[in-house]
């Protein structure tokens, strides 16, 4: 069996790790009332400690993308140091580490989509945070696969799946933007490609062409109201949808700026592990049925 150790317990990839573990894989999770991510020592004491453990994920996250321009060095103590300090904990033990990122390091203005190979030029905080987590996972831990997802829904958590069907309960018109575009990623299909290579990555040695950057997305594009749209065209069969708008980034000034193309090419994964995730809109249909099974079993 290959064991796990995880940060993060509640949020939705986290979660998806826990429900899809089985027999061949066991995850064992560390809350941030367990270790406090802004303890570097702490987090190297975790790892240290951690009995038979072929594995380190990073699930964890600093993801209020808004608010880290008000609180910057919270930020960057959960996502840069953290991740520096498991690095290093995960180097001193001979672990690999899996470590989660973001299209957010990317400014939007290529013209195609991102290759990590691309040099990413983050516009706010939250993003230059991400990055430099990025950046001390690779520089400090020689078996470190650096994984990055693009607006990630499931059943769990706050993601643009749950806050489309919470607005749709109390406002007739939906205004969505429409200029946005990124390939919308389902947490429970990279919780399912990361337990499926845990036996791979944990026996994989420094140099493996599986270490370094990949982009760990569902295929296919969309606009947030391309997403919109799918959602409730599932959802609410029984009841006429929504009215949805499609308005441009600029109809909700947020402190962040937000990129247009957040695009991410996955051909890395394709090469290296032979394997791809299925379209957004597939997986999307399955975690709404997942919802509607839960809400009709409640």
């Amino acid at each position: 069996m290959i064991r796990i150790l995880q940060f993060g317990a509640s949020g939705q990839l986290a979660r998806e790790m826990l429900d899809r573990q089985d027999e061949t894989v066991q995850v064992l999770p560390l809350s941030r009332a367990e270790v406090d991510l802004t303890d570097a020592d702490a987090i190297a004491r975790a790892i240290e400690t951690a009995e038979g453990i072929d594995l380190v994920l990073n699930a964890a996250a600093y993801t209020a993308v808004d608010k880290a321009e008000s609180e910057p060095e919270l930020a960057f103590a959960v996502n840069a140091r953290a991740p520096e300090a498991m690095a290093t904990a995960c180097a001193a033990r001979g672990l690999p580490l899996i470590h989660i990122s973001t299209d957010m390091v990317f400014d939007g203005e290529k013209a195609g989509p991102y290759l990590e190979t691309d040099a990413p030029n983050p516009l706010h905080v939250y993003g230059r945070s991400k990055l430099a987590g990025e950046e001390a996972v690779l520089a400090h831990c020689p078996r470190a696969l650096v994984a990055r997802v693009s607006w990630l829904f499931s059943a769990y958590g706050q993601n643009f799946l749950q806050a489309m069907l919470r607005l749709a309960d109390s406002q007739p018109v939906l205004k969505v933007v429409a200029d946005q575009r990124a390939r919308p990623t389902a947490s429970g299909d990279v919780a399912a490609f990361l337990l499926s290579q845990a036996r791979r990555l944990a026996a994989a040695p420094a140099g493996a062409a599986d270490w370094g950057l990949l982009h760990l997305v569902n295929e296919g594009e969309a606009s947030r109201y391309d997403m919109a749209k799918a959602i409730f065209a599932h959802a609410w069969k029984d009841r006429p949808p929504p009215v949805i708008e499609p308005v441009p980034t600029s109809a909700f000034p947020t402190p962040a700026k937000r990129a247009l193309n957040a695009v991410l090419d996955s051909g890395r994964m394709k090469a290296v592990f032979g394997l791809q995730l299925r379209p957004w809109d597939e997986a999307l249909e399955d975690v709404l049925d997942q919802m509607a099974q839960a809400k009709v079993s409640v």
